[in-house]
């Protein structure tokens, strides 16, 4: 499909540069199969069914944004890939100049050694391993804000760009659809009989590369690891037996269940990769609804939600939340989608 379907004007002022206090304050745009419904994050207890099953992604956030110097030179390195207990594989920017046996340079102690590079892919060598390091990354390391937030992360964001729920660190951009949870709601969804469980993706750098190829045919999705516990399968698949819906939280649970999920919708325990890349024609299977937050046109996260609910209802939605005042991406607002039929 042409990259140009899925394209939209949004006015800058319509991205969120922090997120709504309370978390669960936050707007959500209901997205059912007729009219557009103005909601609040805070009402998903009524919005949702008893019985329902909500599966959140509940991957950490680490530091993973490195700023450091070759000589005089400034260098940034975006953690991608661990390797080895020292070794991992990120973005560099600039890496042209980036050569083996080079070292880059971080405050506080942390040095890494260039391996290889691949274009912007380099595979560097840490001065430490395993929990040392990942201790050192905690001390001196970055939160990795989308580069349309345009200000530097602060500690604010260690807290903000997390779920209250993460656990399992290894991401380097939050669910953040997951964002607007608060114990409070969490509770409410509680009382209202709505299950929940949790799978694990491990977001990784290929979330902020644009889709630079004209036709989808032609875009590389990068492999993100991810993990569906056999308990976790199970619940859902019992939930749905019983007349449940499984609702989604964000794009990254959606696409592990879909990774996961059989022809006859059943989902299988899973553990591994997945580079799975959902566009229009693609089935949803696994999934019956889906929240997540706005997305950037001509992303594969738009192309996505097309997917799931229907270009041209999507096409709506957007238009009608960025002349309804929605803010967008990563800090913004929601929305809850049905599944196109």
């Amino acid at each position: 499909m042409r990259v140009d379907l899925f394209d939209f004007a949004l006015p800058p002022e319509r991205i969120a540069a922090r997120p709504a206090v309370p978390r669960d304050a936050a707007r959500l745009l209901h997205v059912p199969a007729q009219n557009l419904v103005d909601s609040t994050v805070k009402a998903l207890p009524q919005l949702l069914r008893r019985g329902d099953i909500m599966v959140f992604n509940d991957t950490r956030v680490f530091p993973a944004r490195l700023l450091g110097r070759r000589g005089a030179a400034a260098v940034e390195i975006l953690l991608h890939k661990q390797r080895t207990p020292e070794t991992w594989q990120g973005f560099a920017r600039p890496a042209k100049r980036l050569k083996p046996g080079q070292i880059v340079e971080i405050p506080g102690g942390l040095a890494a050694e260039v391996m290889d590079r691949e274009g912007p892919f380099v595979t560097v060598r840490f001065n430490l391993a395993g929990a040392a390091l990942m201790a050192k990354l905690g001390e001196v390391g970055h939160i990795p804000l989308p580069p349309y937030i345009q200000r530097p992360d602060d500690a604010q964001d260690r807290s903000d760009y997390q779920t209250v729920y993460a656990a399992r660190e290894g991401a380097i951009a939050a669910p953040t659809a997951g964002l607007h949870f608060t114990p409070e709601l969490i509770a409410a969804l509680d009382a209202a009989g709505i299950a929940r469980v949790h799978v694990t993706l491990h977001v990784g750098a290929g979330t902020f590369l644009p889709v630079s190829a004209e036709d989808t045919k032609d875009h590389v999705m990068h492999a993100e690891w991810g993990e569906i516990t056999p308990a976790a399968a199970d619940a859902i698949n019992a939930a749905r037996a019983k007349g449940g819906r499984v609702v989604a939280v964000g794009t990254t649970a959606l696409r592990l269940i879909e990774t996961a999920a059989g022809e006859n919708g059943i989902i299988a325990p899973y553990c591994g990769e997945t580079a799975i890349f959902i566009t229009p024609g693609v089935p949803i299977r696994g999934a019956d609804l889906l929240m997540t937050n706005f997305h950037l046109p001509r992303s594969t996260l738009f192309m996505l939600v097309c997917a799931f609910a229907g270009t041209e209802r999507m096409h709506a939605a957007y238009a009608h939340a960025i002349a309804s005042g929605y803010r967008f991406y990563s800090y913004g607002d929601a929305s809850l989608l049905e599944r196109a039929s």
